[in-house]
């Protein structure tokens, strides 16, 4: 997948108007549960798979939020977009909605899964 150019964060930004685009791979199983395929790279993850036998790629399976959260993710939608589709799917549980999807985002692309367009 060719890599997109890194946005900038910055603190005085609208998180809720970040589009975030898949990084990694993914795929769906017979449940709707997402698995996301991490591959791991660098040294330190070589020395680690070399000495170790420590495996190439992670599967990270996804709760049922997480996966109805990330099967949202499109490059197009904003991440208020996809909180107010995460509402009219699941209601009330999903309290503090907004907080609790910046934070999840902001894991995500701590973690490489996702980037962010420019809008």
């Amino acid at each position: 997948m060719p890599r997109r150019k890194k946005i900038k964060l910055k603190k005085d930004m609208n998180y809720l108007d970040l589009i975030p685009v898949c990084a990694c791979e993914w795929k769906k199983n017979k449940n709707g549960i997402v698995t996301v395929d991490m591959v791991h790279h660098g040294f330190y993850h070589w020395i680690a798979h070399k000495f170790f036998k420590t495996p190439d790629v992670s599967h990270i399976a996804l709760d049922r939020f997480g996966s109805f959260v990330w099967q949202q993710i499109d490059g197009n939608r904003t991440i208020y977009e996809i909180g107010e589709n995460v509402k009219e799917q699941f209601g009330k549980a999903t309290e503090p909605l907004y907080e609790r999807l910046a934070k999840y985002f902001s894991t995500l692309y701590d973690n490489h899964f996702i980037e962010y367009k420019e809008v």
